[in-house]
């Protein structure tokens, strides 16, 4: 199946995955995720990219980010990709490629489906089961918007800036949300649109999408589609 062209729509947040190659570790220490983020938040600001959420797992990692250059995600990763790729090899003295390939991303409607993707990426330690608590995993931006501890690396959007008027209110806001699941029909959509590159979003957004990127957006229709009558005997049965 042909890959489909990224999406390069700037001031519009977008999902964004990328895994280890064969699922393999890319952390292993501490200092691995200090320079990982190091990385992450020079390229952000080199290349016009505000991070809102983002979880560093074991193997993978997720960013929520608006671009503000139509390159911007792309420009990100590849630096952080040249840059840690380098100091992981030299530290553990390896070789090769350590990414899976091209990154997955998606966009998001930000009234819709914003603050659900937040809690979806910073969740992320507790459905893999390393914690019991997402404020116990180190390394996402859980402990920001909710304990308060400063990241230079979070970029706030603002739907989350309007949860309150201060920083104590915002936070305790967004920490009323964790108090609820999230519901399996937004897990089942954030994965589906983000491991398929689709957008994720209303109707009336997604076609929106379309024709601002000129790229298909969802899915087809399953099915082959209906043969035509191509003769006069088809014609009549069928009006018959």
């Amino acid at each position: 199946m042909a890959r489909l062209p990224r999406f390069l729509l700037s001031g519009q947040p977008q999902h964004v995955i990328q895994r280890g190659n064969n699922r393999g570790v890319i952390f292993v220490a501490d200092e691995d995720y200090i320079f990982f983020k190091e990385c992450l938040a020079d390229a952000a600001n080199r290349h016009g990219c505000d991070i809102h959420a983002y979880v560093l797992m074991t193997n993978h990692v997720h960013f929520l980010m608006t671009p503000h250059e139509e390159d911007g995600i792309s420009k990100v990763l590849q630096s952080v990709g040249r840059r840690y790729v380098q100091y992981f090899n030299h530290i553990y003295q390896r070789t090769g490629t350590l990414w899976e390939g091209r990154y997955r991303a998606t966009l998001i409607e930000s009234e819709q489906y914003l603050l659900t993707c937040y809690r979806y990426i910073e969740l992320n330690p507790v459905r893999a089961a390393m914690v019991s608590d997402p404020g116990d995993y180190p390394w996402s931006s859980y402990r920001h918007h909710v304990l308060g501890e400063p990241d230079s690396l979070v970029k706030d959007h603002s739907l989350y800036l309007a949860l309150g008027q201060s920083v104590e209110e915002r936070r305790l806001a967004y920490a009323e949300l964790f108090k609820s699941e999230l519901e399996p029909e937004a897990l089942a959509a954030i994965r589906d649109a983000t491991n398929k590159a689709w957008v994720l979003g209303s109707e009336r957004f997604k076609a929106e999408i379309g024709i601002l990127s000129k790229r298909r957006i969802q899915p087809l229709p399953k099915g082959r589609p209906k043969k035509k009558a191509n003769n006069k005997a088809e014609r009549v049965a069928k009006a018959n």
